[in-house]
């Protein structure tokens, strides 16, 4: 086999395993708002508890994901520079897979320490995206590297389009009668399984300089000095940071807001996700893929991580009484969410030495799960006051990030390989 139809395999492996765990992260969306609001028949807080006592019950519950993602993707990112990509991806989704079984049984038996355990969990092993990233970084030439990023965008983009869709469905028991909330579950664990089995038969090894350096367990903390210190990421991360607090805060509640203020059953709250995930696709489709060589990225990110930050102001101000407007703001937010993540990601790739690009991801992938554990906590508490408040401070928190950016990246300084930028 050539070497181009061997990374065109690679790719489309890589791609299928993003959309399979994706898939299976996408499917839980519909279900978390449902686990706290009141009246809802997948309560599983006590009945004694008030509304803000479930909004900070679950901010803490997402916040599990992102602090074991802190702690451990770093040391699964030095385990992939040192034993491989294939092996550390197989093993992440293996624990992921776990943790679906164990969040299920949880729902099943109300069990709230259970459930902590397993999103913990979940997070502990939830290193095979940036591993993944390592993958993609590992065989794309400078003039394909942002288009390879954007197709695993787009792998995203589709998770999330039958992701939340799967979710509404399988958690509906109008629609089967033995569904219920832990059954999207269930499937996830399925799926996630079948992506073990898909890196183990189909994917080779990418990694061709191995590094030599011993496993450094006090990495995530210096991944976050390094995220300031180093050359060309010190210019990229605090902006990439901010980015993905804001949308947390976004994420974390937004579905809550459906939910609670807009009457949205799980179903219907899949049914907009999964419109959002089109509206990714299409950015990637027709936009991402059309730009990408054409534009240099550092060019794209001053624009695309403001607008993002507006969007979300935007979706602030829909008023109750129209709850169709929320249909109006996905194709913008989407275009801009994808160029931000498929041209920074690029960027991060281009700015750093192949032998250490694992390190990066994970470094990246530190300073993204501090990202997303810090609002997670705070969105809860700020949701006792007005359940759409997080989406405000998300939507500020993403235009500081891109101003940042703009005054931190100077090309010709921070970038390793200038040309490839273009």
């Amino acid at each position: 086999m050539t070497p181009h139809r061997t990374d065109k395999k690679i790719l489309w492996t890589i791609f299928l395993t993003i959309l399979i765990d994706m898939l299976g992260i996408g499917i839980l969306i519909p279900v978390f708002p449902m686990l706290v609001v009141p009246h809802s028949t997948f309560r599983v807080i006590p009945d004694s508890w008030s509304a803000a006592q479930g909004f900070v019950m679950l901010g803490w519950l997402m916040t599990c994901f992102p602090i074991a993602q802190f702690l451990c993707a770093p040391i699964l990112g030095q385990l992939a520079d040192r034993y491989g990509r294939k092996k550390i991806l197989a093993l992440s989704i293996g624990g992921t897979v776990l943790s679906y079984i164990l969040f299920a049984i949880g729902i099943v038996t109300k069990n709230l320490p259970l459930m902590f355990i397993a999103r913990a969990l979940d997070g502990a092993s939830g290193g095979n995206i940036s591993v993944a990233q390592a993958v993609i970084g590992d065989i794309s030439s400078p003039q394909s590297r942002a288009k390879n990023f954007g197709l695993i965008g787009m792998a995203f983009g589709l998770g999330f389009i039958l992701g939340p869709f799967i979710g509404g469905k399988l958690s509906d028991p109008n629609l089967v009668s033995w569904f219920n909330s832990a059954t999207p579950f269930w499937f996830a664990a399925v799926l996630s399984t079948i992506n073990v089995i898909l890196v183990i038969r189909l994917l080779p090894e990418t990694l061709h300089i191995r590094s030599e350096n011993r496993i450094d367990f006090t990495r995530p903390i210096h991944n976050i000095i390094k995220a300031f210190s180093i050359n060309g990421l010190k210019s990229i991360i605090p902006a990439t940071f901010l980015f993905n607090a804001g949308f947390t805060f976004y994420t974390t509640f937004w579905g809550v807001v459906l939910a609670e203020q807009f009457g949205f059953t799980q179903g219907k709250i899949g049914d907009f996700y999964a419109y959002i995930g089109i509206m990714v696709i299409l950015a990637q489709g027709l936009v991402v893929r059309r730009l990408s060589g054409k534009i240099q990225d550092y060019k794209v990110l001053r624009y695309s991580i403001i607008g993002s930050g507006l969007c979300l102001i935007g979706y602030y101000f829909i008023p109750v009484s129209h709850p169709n407007l929320v249909y109006l703001l996905p194709p913008l937010m989407a275009t801009c969410n994808a160029l931000s993540m498929s041209f920074s990601a690029a960027l991060i790739t281009r700015v750093s030495p192949p032998q250490i690009r694992g390190e990066a991801m994970g470094i990246n992938s530190s300073a993204n799960a501090l990202a997303q554990a810090i609002p997670a906590i705070l969105a809860g508490y700020i949701a006792t006051h007005h359940a759409r408040l997080p989406v405000l401070v998300g939507g500020f928190t993403i235009i500081l990030g891109g101003l940042l950016f703009r005054y931190l990246f100077k090309p010709g300084r921070d970038d390793i390989h200038p040309r490839e930028g273009v």
